[in-house]
């Protein structure tokens, strides 16, 4: 019989879809994913969309994802929360809690729009991949959103003094800024004390697969840096 679940703040969150298993979105552990629906950034090359619209009517209910999780008890190691922008979201933190109350590991994807909220959360989480959309001097074109680049890297700042595990993420092609840049930007990160960092290829009509140039990635990067 499916668990049910008592009233609880978390029934507020406005979830865009479910993924029930991955193995890529949580680095280390078998998990679930929860899309919070909402976000304010309209990067071109956004992946979900659809879940911009805060708007939007949501197609899930949190009792799904309490639902889930308890049949998934001894399969699934942790919950990452994704979007949309989850730190939009007033219930993130309860569902964060509640997540944790059931003996699973908590992970969010962010792009840092929100540093206060993010320091908030950090207590509630095991892990953290946050979004670097480029350069400082590019953020805002990227983002369409004026002073978005000072807030995600105030919100890698709170990552880091945190001690929460963490990657930073970059998508990139040759349209949003060029490889000078990028490379500029590989040794901000590593001087800023960076590790772990993700670089992902672009999917556009108009972008040039890494295929027909130099991947990014054989790139000489600084030694304290792994690019994944």
């Amino acid at each position: 019989m499916p668990a049910r679940t008592s009233h609880t703040a978390a029934e507020a969150l406005r979830i865009g879809g479910i993924t029930p298993l991955t193995t890529i979105d949580f680095p280390g552990r078998l998990a679930a994913v929860v899309f919070c629906q909402g976000c304010p950034w309209r990067c071109d090359y956004c992946h979900n969309a659809g879940l911009l619209d805060a708007a939007a009517p949501a197609p899930h209910r949190w009792s799904e994802v309490e639902q889930l999780l308890h049949t998934r008890r001894g399969l699934l190691d942790g919950v990452a929360f994704s979007g949309g922008e989850p730190t939009l979201q007033a219930a993130l933190p309860d569902a964060l809690a509640r997540v944790r109350a059931l003996g699973f590991a908590t992970g969010l994807h962010t792009a840092g729009m929100y540093p206060e909220r993010l320091q908030a959360l950090l207590p509630l989480l095991d892990w953290v991949g946050l979004d670097i959309k480029g350069p400082l001097a590019h953020y805002d074109a990227i983002t369409r959103t004026p002073g978005s680049g000072d807030r995600a890297w105030e919100s890698l700042r709170c990552v880091q003094a945190s001690g929460v595990d963490y990657e930073c993420r970059t998508t990139w092609h040759a349209g949003l800024f060029d490889t000078a840049a990028l490379q500029a930007l590989a040794e901000d990160l590593a001087a800023q004390g960076v590790r772990q960092w993700v670089l992902q290829e672009c999917s556009t009509p108009a972008s040039v697969p890494w295929a027909r140039t130099a991947p990014p990635t054989q790139w000489p990067l600084p030694t304290s840096l792994r690019c994944a």
